[in-house]
């Protein structure tokens, strides 16, 4: 390992009293850095400190004494340093690890300053808990969801995105699935849910009688959307109907729109009780029904299921006869 450099050592080994002054002590007393700044000696001044350097000295001489000893302590500082540094240089030369620990480190520093800063303005989204198994179609479609039965949306939708091809060979029906924005609920549940029920075989496609394909563009035959009570109640008007009584769901036969009513999906109702996947498969069959053309029926025998098409939000039971609850066109299939 390379030492202290030469002229370090000859300041030291030469005869002459190496605490003998070199320049007055006035100008020591001047500038309590001129010890150090007098190894430059030679270097042109910089002009931006002239005027302080042709400064006339201030103050009463420093004694002698204490000038050899900043000069001295200058020096020796001086020489400190450079042995520590040509040790550490040592250091990083015969262990290369060295420079990658340091580089490592500050990149770590970097980094978590980082993951600070992206955690607080809160677009780091939580890690999922270990053990927590995403629910299932049947386990969100069996959950209620929050939404106020006098929401009025801001009557803007968005389409949601993809498509499901028809499954079956019968008559194409094309529709698209819009969802008013600021609901809070899942489009893509609600999308998944009328193409597995119009195309189950207890529903409109029952003997291959139709099939039904989702789409994302172009022209559809009818748009399935998923609204507010109050945006629901705006579109429904369009067709001469009121969905304000009993806050419910419409085919607005006059629009390309068949209504969902957004509180009625989160919350159904108390005819179906807890039968809360039962019932948005009810409600998706009965206003499709609309749609293709069937008008409101009811049960005719106590205790006999009641048609898709009953208006079974409202009732089952009519004129004392008790009717049962269910979703689908053709339920024994």
């Amino acid at each position: 390992m390379p030492g202290p450099r030469q002229e370090y050592l000859d300041a030291f080994e030469e005869e002459d009293d190496v605490f003998a002054p070199r320049t007055p002590a006035s100008a020591h007393a001047a500038d309590a850095y001129a010890s150090v700044t007098d190894w430059s000696a030679g270097t042109p001044a910089d002009p931006r400190f002239a005027d302080h350097d042709d400064a006339a000295p201030t103050g009463a001489p420093a004694p002698g004494k204490g000038a050899k000893s900043r000069t001295f302590t200058g020096i020796a500082a001086a020489a400190v340093t450079t042995v520590l540094a040509v040790v550490v240089a040592g250091q990083v030369a015969d262990d290369p690890a060295g420079a990658d620990v340091q580089s490592q480190s500050a990149t770590d520093q970097a980094r978590d300053v980082r993951d600070s800063a992206s955690r607080a303005a809160g677009r780091v989204p939580p890690a999922p808990a270990p053990g927590v198994t995403p629910l299932t179609y049947d386990e969100k479609m069996a959950r209620r969801y929050p939404l106020g039965a006098a929401l009025k949306g801001s009557g803007k939708f968005d389409a949601v995105p993809g498509i499901a091809k028809a499954p079956g060979a019968g008559q194409k029906f094309t529709y698209r699935v819009d969802v008013e924005q600021g609901l809070g609920l899942d489009g893509g549940l609600f999308a998944d849910a009328v193409q597995k029920t119009l195309n189950d075989q207890r529903s409109w496609a029952h003997n291959g009688a139709r099939t039904f394909e989702r789409i994302y563009s172009g022209r559809p035959d009818f748009v399935i959307t998923l609204a507010s009570p109050g945006t629901t109640a705006d579109w429904c008007a369009k067709s001469g109907l009121d969905t304000t009584v009993d806050n419910v769901s419409c085919d607005s036969a006059a629009t390309e729109r068949v209504m969902i009513n957004a509180y009625r999906w989160a919350q159904g109702s108390e005819t179906y009780g807890d039968e809360i996947h039962a019932y948005r498969q009810m409600l998706i069959n009965h206003e499709v029904g609309h749609r293709l053309g069937y008008g409101h029926v009811t049960c005719d025998k106590d205790g006999d299921l009641a048609p898709v098409m009953q208006q079974q939000t409202k009732f089952l039971d009519h004129d004392g006869i008790r009717c049962r609850a269910n979703p689908w066109p053709h339920p024994k299939s």
